[in-house]
């Protein structure tokens, strides 16, 4: 018997009939408070975080595309009539069905990035991808990356730099081509990464520590209009 159809509404907290925008929103909110990245590498939380975020991804990867979403509303529908129909007659036997089917769809079971076939590695790579385009898009918004690569700005920077003398130390270390006397006080801003790293490709290289306290405080202040109070 398979698994049960997850209810990816309810996983993002949204209506049915929410709009793209809205899922996209929630997505957001969503991914900022699970982050793995959030409690320590070796936190007893994080095995549990690390499932509701590749949840998350599952259930925004479904709904933040019209055709995927149909489908899925298709079989969401189904799913729910299947369920009625063997509550009221318990007696009948269960005859196997396949799940509605329109031009381009694919299988029950591929709902979520590759559905049951995926490994943990892949789940992983694609959850922190996925997060990556809207966590640069975020940071566009607040006016932390700029251009189609999401370069970092001073506005980032500024941030990184008062996380911790570890993130100092990493800007440093990484960032040759700064100039080094920018690495200091308020002229922590003008740092600039010459190699052409994304404002998530330097997230991802940052010490543990100062990326949970990086996304608790985007979760917390910087996005409070996405994640609320």
């Amino acid at each position: 018997m398979s698994d049960p159809l997850p209810d990816y509404y309810k996983i993002l907290e949204v209506s049915p009939t929410a709009t793209q925008q809205q899922i996209r929103d929630a997505y957001k909110k969503q991914a900022l408070k699970s982050h793995p990245d959030r409690v320590p590498s070796d936190s007893p939380e994080r095995p549990a975080r690390t499932k509701t975020f590749q949840r998350i991804n599952d259930a925004y990867y479904t709904l933040s595309d019209p055709s995927r979403r149909r489908d899925y509303d298709s079989a969401r529908t189904y799913s729910s009539y299947s369920s009625s129909s063997t509550a009221d007659d318990p007696e009948e036997e269960e005859i196997p069905r396949d799940p509605p089917r329109t031009s381009g769809s694919f299988p029950w079971s591929a709902f979520g990035f590759g559905g049951g076939a995926k490994t943990q590695n892949q789940e992983e790579t694609f959850s922190n991808d996925q997060f990556g385009g809207v966590f640069e898009e975020m940071l566009r918004e607040e006016g932390m990356a700029e251009g189609d690569h999401a370069a970092p700005t001073s506005k980032f920077w500024s941030v990184v730099g008062g996380l911790s003398g570890g993130a100092m130390g990493f800007i440093v270390a990484n960032f040759p081509g700064a100039i080094a006397g920018a690495v200091a006080g308020n002229r922590l801003g003008a740092v600039r990464d010459a190699r052409g790293k994304s404002v998530y490709s330097v997230f991802q290289e940052l010490p543990q520590g100062d990326k949970a306290r990086l996304l608790s405080q985007l979760a917390a202040k910087v996005f409070a209009h996405a994640v609320g109070s």
